[in-house]
């Protein structure tokens, strides 16, 4: 399948920005089972300076400096794709959970796929022992690795209830989890959290997925929305899978990766510093739009 997506950004401030330097993680790079076709990014007002670099995980950055007086600030990446994920191993023929563990920590690779980055805590995703009891009812004395994580997916989906108004982006996961309200950039998290509470190698992935409007209505502009999910190491043969808890489904070929990190703080859209005082409204528009065959 073959996708145009456009995502926009718009960030409008109460009061004049005199300057301001920003890191984007807004195009994307080739990634497991899609192919990038064409990337394309404008900034409005144009930046002064402009540099792209590849992080350690492969994700593209972008770092701009404006040094113009602004109100507005604009940003609008557009990407095309084609995604064709081959089918999942099967779940029942991956090692025993802690067959894995004990793979993943024996590890000597340090490339950036190495189950070894994946481990230890990180800034979103804190050492959290409630997450640990949560996981262990999933994972059962010997069972595959895969299918035990398919299980812990599909609990978070059914426990947990996605309300857009529970949290912000800087609500910590633990607040997610007493509350079992949250988005997807929480139940990711939270599930990051069970898996290497147990020692297993997990992963966060940002990117998009697409939304099919109900019978006999048009697809509203703007109205796809970008989304996270994420990946965990289920052994040598296996490798990652990904796994989306907000919908309790294995990655398909409806889920477009843009980047992968260790949690959000690896890949968050925009980041940066401004030279000014006062409120900012942001805006976020997303269009994920399948060619016709």
């Amino acid at each position: 399948m073959i996708y145009d997506v456009r995502h926009q950004t718009i960030y409008e401030y109460s009061r004049v920005v005199a300057y301001s330097h920003c890191v984007l993680r807004l195009l994307p790079s080739a990634q497991p089972g899609q192919k990038l076709l064409s990337s394309d990014l404008a900034i409005d007002p144009a930046p002064a300076e402009i540099a792209e670099r590849v992080s350690f995980f492969g994700n593209r950055i972008t770092s701009i400096t404006i040094d113009e007086p602004h109100r507005k600030l604009r940003l609008d990446a557009r990407s095309s794709f084609d995604v064709d994920r081959p089918p999942a191993p099967m779940a029942s023929l991956t090692p025993p959970w802690e067959d894995v563990r004990e793979t993943a920590f024996a590890s000597l690779d340090l490339s950036p796929l190495s189950p070894a980055h994946f481990l230890a805590p990180s800034r979103f995703v804190p050492r959290f022992p409630p997450a640990l009891d949560y996981a262990k009812e999933s994972f059962r004395p010997h069972r595959p690795a895969m299918e035990a994580a398919e299980d812990l997916m599909r609990r978070i989906r059914a426990d947990f209830t996605f309300d857009p108004k529970a949290t912000l982006v800087s609500t910590p996961l633990s607040e997610a989890f007493e509350k079992r309200r949250g988005v997807c950039q929480d139940f990711a998290h939270i599930m990051i959290a069970a898996l290497r509470a147990l020692g297993l190698p997990a992963g966060y992935v940002s990117g998009y997925i697409r939304t099919v409007p109900p019978p006999g209505k048009k697809r509203l502009e703007g109205a796809d929305a970008s989304h996270a999910w994420v990946s965990a190491w289920c052994g040598e043969a296996a490798g990652w899978i990904e796994l989306d808890p907000t919908n309790a489904t294995l990655i398909n070929n409806d889920h477009i990766a843009l980047a992968r990190g260790r949690d959000y703080a690896d890949i968050s859209p925009v980041s940066g510093i401004l030279l000014g005082s006062g409120d900012q409204d942001i805006e976020v528009k997303v269009d994920v739009v399948p060619r016709a065959a």
